[in-house]
């Protein structure tokens, strides 16, 4: 997708979290690559968020590392305004962290289970978009939640809980464009099927992906890179200035909604 150019996008400032590897990694040098300005939020993977962020740099684009624990809203807060303070600006917030902690099913799910899943996909969105809107009604922008397949169809054995936070963070989208757009704020979410990621690398087996296969009609597993267009789409005014409230499907075909 690098011969795209989408001309809104450049001199944006875009905070991306969770966008040290996966779906958000892929975001972070898409959206560099249109010239807008990057935060890119990492937490455990230090590594490989400075390695995307040099190689983003030696692209030409610009990259503002920046680390919190999205379980801790005041250090989400925090890399917020850290991303607005190294811009002088913010123009678009992709809540993008999450994960599943583990696969538990709902008959031996605990209290510990359910704080770490919704801490990490549910209040991470909050406590992010709550410390950005400030920042986006200046000029107004856009918001771009990382939703999931599994909140439609209620995971596959063991993540349930995971695809009910995922559940939470769509119906926060649909509450929070209501909201905001009489701001300027646009509010959307990209919905990602089976993509390879250290997602599923970390929560998937081999048979358990050539299961989910079996159902897709495409024929084959996402990739990161599937996903970006989705994203690119809704962040831009010029393309999808009338789009709120809306979640996109990439997943191959195996969901229809």
């Amino acid at each position: 997708m690098s011969d795209l150019v989408i001309p809104d996008l450049a001199g944006k400032a875009v905070l991306i979290t969770g966008a040290s590897t996966g779906i958000g990694a892929a975001l972070a040098t898409a959206f560099a690559a249109q010239g807008a300005s990057v935060g890119l939020h990492y937490h455990a993977s230090a590594e490989a968020a400075e390695a995307l962020a040099k190689a983003i740099g030696d692209a030409g684009g610009k990259v503002q590392l920046v680390r919190a624990d999205a379980t801790r809203p005041a250090e989400l807060r925090r890399a917020v305004e850290d991303t607005a303070a190294a811009f002088g600006r913010l123009d678009g917030l992709i809540n993008n962290a999450g994960g599943m902690v583990a696969r538990v099913r709902y008959a031996d799910m605990t209290d510990a289970h359910y704080d770490a899943v919704m801490d990490l996909n549910g209040r991470s969105v909050l406590a992010a978009s709550n410390a950005a809107i400030p920042h986006l009604k200046q000029r107004g922008g856009f918001i771009i939640n990382t939703t999931s397949i599994a909140a439609r169809n209620g995971g596959s054995n063991g993540a349930g809980v995971y695809g009910s936070s995922k559940a939470f963070v769509a119906t926060v989208t649909r509450g929070m464009a209501k909201e905001l757009i009489a701001f300027g704020i646009r509010v959307n979410a990209v919905s990602p099927g089976v993509i390879t990621t250290p997602f599923h690398e970390r929560y998937s087996t081999a048979a358990q992906l050539e299961a989910q296969l079996a159902n897709i009609p495409q024929g084959r597993l996402g990739v990161a890179e599937d996903c970006v267009g989705a994203y690119l789409f809704l962040a831009s005014e010029r393309l999808s200035g009338y789009v709120i409230g809306q979640t996109i499907e990439v997943n191959g075909g195996m969901m229809m909604p």
